[in-house]
């Protein structure tokens, strides 16, 4: 990990791959919580974490310079969000052939698969999903979409995500929920945030 500061009031963790940006944001949330830490936003990246909004940069660097983050904690204290799924994605097919699998079996295999939260961004609500080994990365479409729908379970890369909002996208469709992943009037607003544990299950 190496750390640099961004602007007066900023650092940035430069992480060697994203299991060590889920240890320091799991580690620099905890410290946070217990003051020992300054911070107004801890936010995670696929390859970075940043810290916004500290007062003093320098001194915070040497501190973290110091910490060594627990490893990533899989006990059941991490919340888990189960997502209730249709799997009537258009592009199921696709998937399946890039997987070599039937459909059925790429069913199975996303709900035997037990996701996290690694960051967020794109739009209010949506979380990065891993937990998907690299081998099973699948392309974009060539041409986004003008319209997703909200609720549309898809897959990306080495990701999965759920669009809280019907938006343009060129994500691989796999599926639906009604789950609402974002209310502007709920604390937290966002249903999916960093560390979640999600479970893709049928319904």
């Amino acid at each position: 990990m190496r750390m640099r500061p961004v602007g007066r009031h900023a650092l940035l963790l430069d992480c060697d791959d994203p299991g060590q940006v889920e240890q320091w944001r799991a580690e620099l949330w905890r410290r946070r919580a217990v003051g020992e830490l300054s911070a107004a936003e801890i936010v995670p990246a696929a390859g970075t974490v940043l810290l916004d909004g500290v007062p003093d940069p320098e001194s915070t660097a040497a501190r973290i310079t110091g910490w060594t983050p627990e490893p990533v904690t899989t006990t059941a204290t991490v919340a888990t969000v189960d997502v209730p799924t249709v799997y009537d994605g258009e592009d199921l097919p696709l998937v399946a052939d890039h997987w070599r699998l039937t459909v059925p079996q790429v069913v199975q295999r996303l709900e035997s698969t037990e996701f996290r939260v690694a960051f967020c961004g794109f739009a209010p609500g949506f979380g990065y999903l891993t937990g998907l080994p690299p081998q099973y990365a699948v392309p974009r479409l060539p041409t986004p979409r003008p319209r997703v729908p909200a609720g549309s379970v898809a897959l990306a890369g080495p990701y999965a995500g759920i669009y809280p909002t019907a938006s343009p996208g060129g994500w691989l469709l796999v599926g639906r929920t009604t789950l609402t992943l974002f209310d502007v009037a709920a604390d937290p607003p966002a249903t999916l945030t960093p560390g979640t544990r999600v479970r893709l299950v049928t319904g």
